[in-house]
C-alpha cells in the first residue's frame, strides 16, 4: 500500500485507508474473524453479507494485499489455497509491486476496485494499471464474510489455471500482415487478437525477429491437454518484431469484425475458394473463444449442401429430380417437420426444397438405395475433407464430425442436427469445394513456411459441383436467402441454417454464401432463423471481398 491517506467510498460509506501498519489492523482483522469481544464472535451468522461486512472483508482483502501478504490476504476469502497461489506469484512470478487500490461504490455485495502498481524486472519497470470487480459471499461452513474467489479478481483477463508471469518473452513478437502488406494488429482490428497470439506463439522465431521482456497471462492447458498462446498485457522493453505474412485480407477482415459487432456470440469466416486461403476470421464472444476456427456445433440446414450432394452422386435424385416435400416426415419413430409456415409440395425437385430448406424432402431421400448410413460420412469426408482431423491451417482448429450413425439421427445429421459439429471455418469450405469442385484445405498462414501438408480430398465431380452452385444461386436469388443477399451483384448464392439446441428457446443462426471467388460463412449462437443474424453478416463479408 502506498504511503499516506486514501479515502474510498465501498457501498456509500466512507473509509479511511492508511497505509504502513496504520490502519487499527488489529480491530479490522477482528472484526472480520468475527472476533473483538463480546457476543457477536459467538453467533455464526447467515444469509447475505450485510454492507459493513462487505466493506470490511474488502478493505482487509485490499490491505493485506497492498502489503504484499499473500497468505493473509487469501484467508479473507473462500478458498485460501488457490488465492494463496495467485497472490504469492502476483511478487514472485509477475514481480509486482507498490501496489494501490482504490475501492469503488459497491452494488450489493459487489465491489469494484482500480489496481494501480509498478511491474519491475531486472532494472526496467514500467507502470500498470486496471480495473477488476470482487464479490463478498457467506463462508458455508464458518459463516464468515469472505471473497468469493475467481482468478478474475486478481486481474480480469485472468481464467481457472492461469498465472502471471514477467520475464523475457518466449517468443519474439511479429508484425503480422495482410495479403496486400498492410500491417494487422490489435488495435486495429481486436477480434483478431488470440488468433494474433497464436500466431506469434507457432512462428514467432520463424519470423525472425527477437524476444522482448513482457508481463503475459500464461494460460492452463485445456481439456484436450492444449496451452494457448500467452496473453502479452504489459511489454517492458521491446523485442525485434519478425514480418509473418498472412493470407488475411485488412478490407474483408474490417467488414468482418465490424459485421459481427452487431450480434452477439456471433462468428465469420471468409475464403478464397481458387486457392482455399483464409481472407478474414472474426469472433464476437463474451468468452474471446475463437469459434470461428474451433466451434463444434450443428450447423443447421446449411449442411443440405453436403446431403444435396451425396444424393447427386448416389445417384438418388438430381437438381431437377423429384425432392418431394410432405408436411413432415417419420424416421424410426422420430417425426421431423419443416419451419412454420412452409406449405407441402409433393412435386418438389431438389433445387425446389433446397431453396426453401424442407426438411422432411431430405429426412425421406436419405433412406433411398444406395444409401447406407456410411453415405454421409463418406461424402463428407472423401468429397469435402471434413472430419478426418488433418487440416493445418496455420492455428488450431477443428476440421468438421460427420459420424456415421443410425437411428434418428441418421436423418437428422442429413439435415445439420442430430451428431453433426461444423464451425465458420468449415461451412465456408463446403461452400468453396460445392462451388469450384475442388476441396483446397483451408489456410492462414503459407505451409511453405514451415512445410506442413495440407489436407487433401479427392472433390466432387464436374456436375455435381454445377449443380450445387446453381441451387445456392437460386437460393439467393429466389429463396430462403433472397432478403439477406439483396442488393448484392455479381455471381451470387447461398444456403440458410437454423440450429435447435437443447435447453435454447432460440436457434442458432447459420448462413454460408459466395461472391465471384470469396466464400463465406457465419454462425449466431441463438440468433434465430439463418437470415435474421448470419446472413447479414455474411452479406457484408462478401460485399467487402470483391
Amino acid at each position: 500500500m502506498g504511503k499516506g491517506v486514501k479515502v474510498a467510498v465501498i457501498g456509500g460509506v466512507f473509509a479511511v485507508m492508511v497505509g504502513g501498519a496504520g490502519y487499527g489492523a488489529f480491530n479490522l482483522v477482528s472484526a472480520v474473524n468475527g472476533g473483538g469481544g463480546g457476543g457477536a464472535a459467538e453467533t455464526r451468522r447467515s444469509g447475505p453479507p450485510d454492507r459493513d461486512e462487505v466493506r470490511k472483508t474488502a478493505e482487509a482483502f485490499f490491505g493485506a494485499w497492498e502489503k504484499g501478504q499473500p497468505e493473509r490476504a487469501a484467508s479473507y476469502t473462500n478458498n485460501a489455497q488457490a488465492a494463496g497461489g495467485l497472490l504469492a506469484g502476483y511478487g514472485e512470478e509477475a514481480h509486482i509491486g507498490g501496489v494501490e487500490i482504490t475501492p469503488g461504490t459497491a452494488t450489493g455485495t459487489s465491489v469494484p476496485f482500480t489496481v494501480k502498481a509498478t511491474v519491475s524486472y531486472e532494472g526496467k519497470s514500467k507502470p500498470l494499471s486496471y480495473e477488476s470487480r470482487l464479490t463478498v459471499v457467506r463462508g458455508e461452513t464458518t459463516g464468515r464474510a469472505l471473497v468469493d474467489w475467481k482468478p478474475s479478481v486478481l486481474h480480469p483477463d485472468l481464467k481457472e489455471g492461469d498465472t502471471l508471469v514477467t520475464g523475457e518473452a518466449v517468443q519474439p513478437p511479429i508484425e503480422a500482415v495482410g495479403r496486400d502488406g498492410s500491417v494487422l494488429t490489435k488495435e486495429k482490428f481486436p477480434s483478431l487478437g488470440p488468433v494474433l497470439d497464436t500466431l506469434r506463439q507457432k512462428y514467432g522465431e520463424r519470423a525472425g525477429g527477437t524476444p522482448g521482456v513482457e508481463l503475459v497471462v500464461r494460460h492452463g492447458e485445456s481439456a484436450a491437454g492444449e496451452a494457448a498462446a500467452d496473453t502479452p498485457l504489459l511489454t517492458l522493453a521491446e523485442g525485434e518484431p519478425g514480418k509473418l505474412r498472412t493470407t488475411l485480407s485488412a478490407g474483408v477482415q474490417a467488414a468482418a469484425e465490424k459485421a459481427v459487432r452487431k450480434f452477439a456470440e456471433s462468428s465469420v469466416v471468409a475464403v478464397k475458394p481458387s486457392t482455399g486461403e483464409v481472407l478474414a476470421v472474426a469472433n464476437h464472444r463474451a468468452d474471446g473463444f475463437n469459434a470461428a476456427f474451433q466451434g463444434q456445433v450443428a450447423p443447421g440446414s446449411t449442411m443440405k449442401i453436403i446431403t444435396a450432394a451425396m444424393l447427386i452422386d448416389n445417384g438418388v435424385t438430381s437438381m431437377n429430380g423429384p425432392a418431394p416435400c410432405p408436411a413432415s416426415a417419420v424416421w424410426q419413430s422420430q417425426t421431423f417437420k419443416n419451419l412454420e409456415g412452409m406449405d407441402p409440395d409433393e412435386g418438389a425437385t431438389l433445387a425446389h426444397s433446397f431453396r426453401r430448406s424442407c426438411n422432411t424432402a431430405f429426412v425421406k431421400l436419405v433412406d433411398e438405395q444406395p444409401l447406407t448410413s456410411q453415405s454421409l460420412t463418406r461424402e463428407a469426408q472423401e468429397r469435402f475433407g471434413l472430419g478426418r482431423d488433418d487440416w493445418k491451417t496455420g492455428i488450431a482448429s477443428f476440421d468438421g464430425s460427420v459420424p456415421a450413425v443410425e437411428g434418428p439421427d441418421r436423418a437428422a445429421n442429413a439435415i445439420g442436427q442430430g451428431q453433426v459439429q461444423m464451425n465458420p471455418l468449415n461451412m465456408a469450405s463446403v461452400t468453396a469445394t460445392a462451388i469450384t469442385g475442388a476441396f483446397r484445405q483451408p489456410y492462414l498462414v503459407s505451409p511453405e513456411l514451415d512445410d506442413r501438408q495440407l489436407a487433401r480430398a479427392k472433390g466432387l465431380p464436374a456436375g455435381t459441383a454445377a449443380q450445387l452452385k446453381q441451387m445456392m444461386r437460386l437460393t439467393a436469388t429466389q429463396g430462403t436467402a433472397r432478403e439477406a443477399m439483396a442488393g448484392l451483384g455479381g455471381d451470387i448464392g447461398a444456403k440458410t441454417g437454423s440450429a435447435e439446441v437443447d435447453g435454447n428457446a432460440t436457434s442458432d443462426s447459420w448462413f454460408t454464401g459466395f461472391r465471384g471467388d470469396v466464400a463465406a460463412a457465419a454462425m449466431a449462437q441463438q440468433g434465430g432463423h439463418g437470415g435474421d443474424a448470419a446472413g447479414p453478416i455474411v452479406a457484408a463479408v462478401l460485399r467487402a471481398g470483391s
